[in-house]
């Protein structure tokens, strides 16, 4: 049941936004309810064992810089709208920080300089190509003992060596020390707060998966700060519930549009341990990493949920189709959202079948919590996984999606104002629309529309003309302030801006490619 080491399961920008808090100026109210155009297709970018990016530790900064567009690229033309790039996959830094070691995947040496920013290339890129960026995160995992041997001298671990503890051939830093926590907070911190991410994501590592004759020994946190509670399993608990929620406050205060979410193992608990639990028999993300995920749910301490459902329809430890329903349950309600992990790197895997990922994601289209998928890893999508990928797409991506609201009570309610100067030019068999940049505009959003549908937009009434603002009109989702679509001189197009929050702004001027 358990997953690979891997996983199982600076651009200075301001703290806060300008228009964070009331409408653009001059704005009018956008469509609201535009949850049926919306849904997160992520993949995850590995850097932790060099499985995704870059290929192999020491190449030259043009060379991961190649490897990085060549990965949006394929993002973008495998559908997906949203990437999370492994920036601290052992208590270093795949991007410049003051606070720890360069990450060793990046030269072959924990501490050496690439000579480049790769989070700050990362993220301009991939909001250009219209992709958001979230920032994954292993709080505690440290490396194996063999990294250990060879910690980077500024490694907060070489300057705090308190702060380990060795669990089998592996380190952790301890999440039972409140320096600890104070420590990774920070980290997390300065990253929200010096680059233009869109979201903050920790996979299903918190304490350790349980290993042979291994043994987590925090006996000295847990004598020290153990005190009110009965047992170290319930202590453990709270020290990971209580990290989170630190978390999650400290990035609402700074950068509310930044989401938060984690990803958890596929089991929180067996009904045969808790009768609330799903219909399973595996192992219990409760009980063996002290992840709480039904509490960080219930407590609205993260934004987002991705458990990792990598078994497929059937299979009797932990069946697809008992926990989808479970994790639907469990979100329906709390404003916090669910997408599923998918297990793209299984494809050819004993029990699958090129239309196993597609399958499943139909039968998660009959639970309307479920707002999307995230594949791991990435490579798989074009690899191992690339026929099952290709089916998802032909049967589930046919058009682009928006991202998922930051903030669902903020929908219709735009920070920003319509999109001006929209202008089309019809050359050989490509269609070329520009338009000025929106102030406070984070992406923008094309639809290709009808003459009845147009004349609706040219009301500028959004009671009038938001249905045709529809999932099969848009055409494409951009960073930038211009676009290329296939030669249709029987149609018209609009733009609309995307705020911070990824609200859609109104629609207005109208380019028709038959004038």
């Amino acid at each position: 049941m358990l997953s690979g080491y891997a996983l199982v399961g600076a651009a200075d920008s301001d703290s806060g936004s300008p228009a964070a808090s009331q409408p653009a100026r001059g704005s009018v109210a956008g469509c609201a309810d535009t949850r049926d155009k919306r849904e997160l297709r992520g993949a995850w970018l590995t850097t932790v064992g060099n499985i995704d990016w870059p290929s192999e530790p020491g190449l030259s900064a043009d060379e991961q810089k190649k490897e990085m567009d060549q990965r949006l690229d394929e993002a973008v033309d495998l559908g997906l709208n949203t990437v999370f790039l492994h920036v601290r996959p052992t208590a270093d830094a795949v991007y410049e920080s003051d606070l720890e070691p360069w990450s060793k995947y990046l030269t072959g040496e924990q501490g050496g300089d690439p000579g480049y920013d790769p989070l700050e290339y990362a993220v301009a890129e991939a909001h250009e190509r219209g992709l958001e960026l979230h920032a994954w995160f292993n709080p505690y995992r440290v490396g194996m003992n063999s990294d250990i041997e060879e910690l980077a001298d500024d490694h907060p671990v070489r300057k705090n060596p308190e702060w380990l503890v060795t669990h089998g051939r592996e380190g952790y830093l301890d999440p039972g020390n409140p320096e600890v926590q104070k420590w990774v907070t920070g980290v997390i911190m300065d990253v929200v707060e010096r680059y233009d991410i869109d979201g903050v994501h920790f996979d299903d590592f918190f304490y350790p998966y349980p290993a042979e004759d291994a043994v987590f020994d925090d006996d000295e946190s847990w004598e020290r700060y153990g005190d009110g509670f009965d047992d170290r399993d319930g202590w453990r608990r709270d020290n990971v519930n209580e990290f989170v929620a630190g978390v999650h406050e400290r990035i609402q205060e700074t950068k509310p549009w930044v989401r938060f979410g984690i990803s958890p193992f596929g089991i929180w608990r067996n009904d045969t341990s808790d009768p609330t639990g799903s219909a399973t028999s595996g192992l219990e993300s409760y009980s063996a990493q002290h992840a709480d995920t039904r509490a960080w749910i219930r407590e609205g301490t993260v934004d987002y949920v991705v458990p990792q459902l990598y078994w497929e329809r059937g299979f009797d430890t932990a069946d697809y189709e008992e926990l989808v329903p479970w994790w639907s349950d469990l979100v329906e309600g709390t404003g916090v959202d669910l997408y599923i992990g998918q297990a793209a790197y299984r494809a050819e895997d004993k029990g699958w079948s090129d239309d196993t990922l597609s399958k499943q994601l139909d039968y998660s289209a009959d639970y309307p919590e479920v707002g999307g998928d995230v594949y791991f890893s990435f490579k798989s999508l074009t690899n191992v996984g690339k026929k099952a990928y290709e089916n998802v797409v032909e049967d589930h991506y046919d058009d682009p999606a928006l991202p998922p609201l930051a903030d669902d009570s903020r929908d219709g309610e735009p920070l920003v104002g319509a999109v001006e100067g929209l202008t089309a030019t019809v050359e050989d068999d490509r269609t070329r629309l520009e338009w000025k940049a929106a102030e406070g505009a984070s992406s923008y959003a094309v639809y290709q529309l009808d003459a009845e549908e147009a004349a609706l937009v040219g009301t500028g009434d959004p009671e009038r003309y938001c249905d045709v603002l529809s999932a099969d009109n848009l055409v494409a989702v951009t960073g930038q302030t211009s676009v290329e679509d296939g030669a249709d001189e029987d149609s018209a197009y609009v733009v609309t801006a995307l705020d911070d929050y990824r609200v859609e702004g109104p629609a207005d001027e109208i380019a028709d490619t038959r004038s």
